[in-house]
């Protein structure tokens, strides 16, 4: 009786774990706090790139979000490397970079910028600017 509720358990726990992950993206790409030294490690690796530009209080910000992580979860972005640059506490990096405003996405292929986008929330429209970066 007492292995029959063992193997019973994990059987119904097993179902759970399959059952969640099922949910989850695959394998989206996260953003990563802006470094100098790992953008220009990534540049000169050749990496694919994508700069965010980011307030947390930014309601466009908020809306691109979901729109990312849909995206970089498709395997086609699996060497895409994301870096958050926060709008407010960074002003000389979002100076460095030409934004004028948060909710600004930048794409480099290695050393060389391929295109930016300021305010978009389309899902279309960001995913060609992400395609830029391949």
């Amino acid at each position: 009786m007492i292995l029959t509720r063992r193997v019973l358990n994990s059987v119904i726990v097993a179902a759970a774990i399959a059952a969640f992950t099922s949910f989850v993206p695959a394998s989206a790409n996260t953003a990563v706090p802006f470094s100098a030294n790992a953008f220009k490690a990534a540049q000169m690796a050749g990496d694919p790139i994508l700069v965010e530009i980011h307030a947390d209080w930014c309601p466009t910000c908020k809306a691109q979000k979901p729109i990312l992580d849909k995206l970089t979860a498709d395997p086609k972005f699996k060497e895409l490397k994301i870096f958050r640059v926060d709008f407010d506490s960074m002003k000389p990096v979002v100076k460095q970079f030409g934004a004028q405003m948060q909710s600004t996405l930048i794409v480099f292929k290695g050393l060389a910028e391929q295109g930016r986008s300021v305010g978009d929330t389309k899902e279309t429209s960001i995913s060609a600017l992400l395609n830029k970066s391949l």
